[in-house]
């Protein structure tokens, strides 16, 4: 799949998540503080967010590892639209209940860029692939562990 394909698809995402996150916040907004809802809400969507980025958006295995570096990608994202909502409501007097959608849409390159770094890294143990111009590989790298069967290519992995 192209850069381009899955920026697309990170945007359809992107659009489900944020559905998502402004649901949970409103919910949350009548019985929490604006900033309690909003941190709550965002937790939520970024569970929902890693799952459907790694079936939907790189078509990639979740694994735990991933999973336990995905907030990694949202960390600026969480930043840059925590000081925001903060920024909009308290200095600048917009209402809270809009304040978040617009705080969010300054994030959204950068969560882009390190979340397609952490979902398409591979897994530390995965068997190292041959560099195109040392043509195909011979030896351990390209049997099995058990020297029976060659491993599958990184894209074949991945589309299982």
């Amino acid at each position: 799949m192209t850069v381009r394909g899955q920026l697309i698809r990170f945007a359809l995402v992107g659009v489900v998540n944020t559905v998502t996150y402004y649901g949970c916040y409103l919910v949350l907004l009548t019985w929490l503080p604006y900033v309690a809802a909003h941190v709550a809400a965002f937790v939520l969507s970024m569970i929902g967010s890693f799952f459907l980025n790694s079936y939907f958006t790189y078509r990639t295995r979740p694994t735990w590892r991933k999973f336990l570096l995905f907030p990694l990608t949202n960390a600026a994202n969480f930043t840059i639209t925590t000081c925001g909502v903060y920024l909009l409501v308290d200095v600048l007097g917009f209402s809270r209940t809009y304040a978040p959608l617009i705080a969010a849409a300054a994030a959204i390159p950068i969560t882009f860029v390190v979340s397609r770094t952490i979902m398409l890294r591979p897994d530390p143990g995965a068997y190292a692939e041959p560099s195109p111009a040392s043509g195909p590989a011979a030896g351990p790298a390209s049997a099995s562990p058990s020297g029976s069967a060659p491993v599958p290519s990184r894209a074949a992995r991945i589309d299982k």
